[in-house]
């Protein structure tokens, strides 16, 4: 690309092979212009060697510790779902888009760890953060931004790659001024939220002039998150109701499963063992959805011959993740919405090694424990307590997706009808 060189992997035995097996070779981050522009090398998606390794550790230990996998982080997940079901509920049945809904649901939820608290739907303040996220999101795909990554001297002209920047000032803002509000009420022996445990982190590491607990790499690190944490979910949510109104049998088969497992009960974590079909279904939306195509780009560290090609150190290397889950060896109907696909003989649930929408091997994503967790409630939730059909006088929707970083879904207006 440019003057870079690149090398695609393709299919899963081969991004196996590169990811997993050969996972210190190809482990190193690649990073392109526009992401080295926005986060300069620091926090934990676009990071390299020793401060991707502590900030990655940091990371998992943290989100371990305020309930990642546990039942303290389902509480806020099933407590945001009263929130989200109350919304849904107020349209009465009548049409309405969801994707700003959704998106404040599932980042409440990051939001409750990085800041200790949720916030409204309708705070001012929190719509334009999920504005701009949103909007980076989508420009990040651009054209403009591609070329921009081939050839930076377009960093002079005005462009995508601008409003990008722009946008991230105006998160780094809000970042910044809610780090001066932690630190006003920063309690060390009372650490309520992610930016608490850093603070306090960063005031043990005072002295220590090669600390990687550094404003900078919080203020990266805070905003990977609450990305990362909100985009991919929320987009997995999006397609999956988008699904279920395309393929009303399947809609009424989850929840013939829900009411039979579950009743009127709240939806927990550990139903899912008792429900192979909707585990599966859930499954299928990630494989067909297909939320990152080609994957964050990867680096190798040193120089490797791969499948009998010779790749430099340094080499920019892009794992297709689509080229995986659509990969017609592992998958018997690649290109249709089959969740029998994860269904063995006796319907009963089974893994595929090939399902690898997070990613896999040293830079899979941080947060998969926490999105497996929110997909299986947020969704099996909104089943039981709705059906979900075209608006009036629409029979079909437009499935291509709307372009962007990632595969997002066109925006639709869709009814939900309250069930008994």
């Amino acid at each position: 690309m440019g003057m870079k060189k690149m090398v695609v992997i393709a299919g899963y035995e081969a991004v196996k092979e590169a990811l997993v097996n050969n996972a210190e070779e190809f482990g190193e981050r690649g990073i392109l212009k526009i992401f080295k522009k926005m986060d300069n090398e620091k926090g934990v998606v676009s990071s390299k060697g020793e401060n991707w390794k502590i900030m990655r550790r940091f990371t998992i230990t943290t989100l371990r510790d305020f309930g990642m996998g546990k039942s303290t982080i389902e509480e806020k997940i099933i407590e945001e779902c009263v929130h989200l079901n109350n919304h849904f509920a107020s349209f009465k049945g009548k049409p309405f888009e969801t994707t700003m809904i959704m998106n404040a649901a599932v980042a409440n939820i990051i939001v409750a760890i990085l800041l200790g608290k949720r916030m409204n739907y309708g705070d001012p303040q929190f719509k334009r953060l999920l504005s701009l996220t949103n909007e980076n999101i989508r420009l990040l795909g651009s054209p403009m931004v591609a070329l921009y990554n081939i050839f930076p001297f377009l960093e002079l002209f005005p462009g995508s790659h601008k409003t990008i920047i722009k946008n991230i000032a105006e998160l780094y803002d809000f970042i910044n001024r809610t780090f001066v509000e932690h630190l006003k009420n920063l309690d060390e022996n009372d650490q309520r939220s992610l930016i608490d445990v850093f603070l306090v982190r960063q005031k043990e590491e005072a002295e220590n002039s090669h600390s990687y607990f550094h404003h900078e790499n919080l203020t990266k690190l805070v905003r990977n998150l609450f990305s990362a944490g909100m985009e991919t979910t929320s987009t997995t949510l999006n397609w999956g109701l988008l699904f279920m109104i395309k393929y009303p049998s399947i809609q009424e088969k989850v929840q013939e499963e829900i009411s039979r497992v579950i009743g009127s009960a709240q939806p927990m974590y550990s139903h899912r063992v008792q429900m192979p079909y909707t585990n599966a279904v859930i499954h299928e939306i990630q494989r067909f959805a297909d939320i990152i195509p080609l994957n964050l780009g990867h680096e190798t560290t040193k120089d490797v011959t791969f499948k009998g090609y010779f790749i430099p150190k340094g080499t920019y290397i892009i794992p297709l993740l689509t080229s995986v889950l659509r990969d017609k060896t592992q998958f018997e109907k690649p290109d249709e919405f089959y969740p029998s696909h994860f269904l063995d003989f006796k319907g009963d649930f089974q893994k595929k090694e090939a399902f690898m929408p997070f990613s896999a091997g040293r830079r899979a994503c941080a947060g998969e424990t926490l999105a497996r967790m929110e997909l299986f409630i947020f969704f099996t939730t909104l089943l039981q307590n709705f059906s979900f059909h075209f608006p009036p006088r629409e029979t079909e929707f437009d499935f291509s997706p709307a372009g962007g970083l990632t595969n997002a879904p066109r925006p639709h207006m869709i009814c939900a009808v309250p069930r008994n």
